[in-house]
């Protein structure tokens, strides 16, 4: 068993494969993110956005929080992003229809409803696609 083990191994090197493990978690949440806004220019970031709907407000594990309006999507990094996971469901205190970056936030787990953590947030950057 061990040669065969050797041999997969040797093989990836030799293609110049990396292992799929080798990328952590906030690497592919990235490059998840930035997929999603691909074709996308970033805009003028704002403490404050209006929020609508908040079901479109989503958690991009090890990124931030995304909501999408209309064509803009609005991206917040948040100051701790190793402490923010998939799982983690965002409880917001705000006051009206604006989502302000000093708004008390905290996650719960989404399985157990367990306090995980206190969440901070940076800027909400617009990203939207350019002008024809």
């Amino acid at each position: 068993m061990k040669p065969l083990i050797a041999l997969a191994a040797i093989s990836v090197l030799a293609l110049g494969v990396a292992p799929a493990s080798a990328e952590t978690p906030a690497e592919r949440a990235e490059a998840r993110l930035a997929e999603r806004l691909e074709g996308r220019t970033a805009g003028e970031p704002r403490n404050c956005i209006t929020v609508m709907n908040n079901n479109k407000l989503e958690v991009v594990e090890r990124v931030g929080l995304v909501y999408e309006q209309g064509d803009t999507i609005w991206v917040a990094r948040t100051t701790s992003p190793n402490q923010l996971r998939y799982d983690d469901i965002p409880i917001i205190e705000r006051m009206g229809s604006q989502l302000c970056r000093q708004d008390v936030m905290r996650t719960v787990d989404r399985s157990t409803g367990s306090f995980t953590g206190a969440l901070f947030l940076d800027q909400f950057v617009p990203y939207t696609r350019a002008a024809d």
